[in-house]
């Protein structure tokens, strides 16, 4: 059954090279398992994702990778410290304070790729 399968996102890029030395120089992922036109990255728990070049790169404007994460402020800062910059919202319902918003006792924050890929963590309530 394919909810059985274990599923993997697959971000959209402009220049692979410049997405490479972001993903790992920035967000620090060990070197992957490239591929022709791409790469897979490992990420926790077994899950992995998968860049490739493509001309889409940046054009959804929704999150395309969420981290799960249990120390929302802790993961906001290391990122911030190799600076990457956070998104922040006031519409909708979202409003982030501090890079974070909070909503039903889940918080959330957002940061763009090179590209404008949308990516995020989320830390659920205990």
């Amino acid at each position: 059954m394919i909810s059985d399968r274990p599923a993997h996102t697959v971000i959209p890029v402009a220049n692979l090279a410049k997405a490479i030395a972001w993903y790992e120089g920035t967000l620090g992922f060990p070197p992957g398992q490239r591929f022709s036109g791409g790469i897979f990255y490992p990420a926790g728990n077994g899950t992995r994702f998968q860049l490739y070049e493509s001309e889409n790169a940046g054009k959804n404007p929704a999150t395309l990778m969420g981290f799960v994460t249990t120390d929302i402020e802790a993961d906001v800062a290391d990122l911030k410290s190799r600076g990457v910059v956070f998104e922040t919202y006031d519409t909708g319902g979202i409003k982030t304070v501090d890079s974070i918003a909070t909503a039903d006792g889940a918080r959330a924050a957002w940061f763009k790729d090179p590209d404008g890929n949308v990516l995020g963590f989320l830390q659920m309530p205990a």
